[in-house]
């Protein structure tokens, strides 16, 4: 199951944050700012394993900016991944943008993550540009994007 995250979920958003990205793991505060709507462009997708009030295994943080979703994050919890959750928070995102009246999604990833760049072109996500040095420690980012609409 899919769905917008709730307060109650911020103290499991942040543990997958830090499962999910290491020494990038946003705060506390900016995971709490995005599921209330502290900052309005932005909104927080989970995973569930059943119906509330179990803990998302998985979530996806999206911006709204006019005619563009941006995909900031996306992680599955590592006991859930090979499940499709990351492929059904992935398509949750593409309805979002779609409700949202966007054109189309982008991304970045790591140039050196294959896994996560197979993933994204098989879903429909295709290089649009790099930028060089792009993470803390060096790695170039890899812009990805696809249409709203097929």
């Amino acid at each position: 199951m899919i769905e917008p995250a709730r307060p109650d979920d911020i103290a499991a958003i942040v543990r997958l944050e830090q499962v999910c990205q290491g020494s990038d793991a946003w705060s506390e505060g900016l995971v709490r700012d995005g599921v209330t709507r502290g900052v309005p462009t932005v909104r927080h997708l989970v995973a569930r394993d059943g119906a509330p009030p179990c803990d998302p295994v998985g979530y996806a943080v999206v911006s709204i900016a006019g005619d563009v979703v941006e995909l900031q994050r996306i992680g599955v919890d590592p006991a859930h991944r090979r499940e499709g959750r990351a492929t059904s928070l992935l398509g949750a995102v593409v309805d979002l943008a779609s409700v949202e009246g966007a054109e189309r999604v982008l991304l970045e990833v790591r140039e050196d993550n294959a896994e996560a760049l197979a993933f994204y072109g098989a879903s429909g996500f295709d290089e649009i540009a790099r930028r060089p040095r792009y993470y803390r420690d060096g790695a170039t980012a890899v812009i990805m994007a696809r249409p709203v609409r097929a």
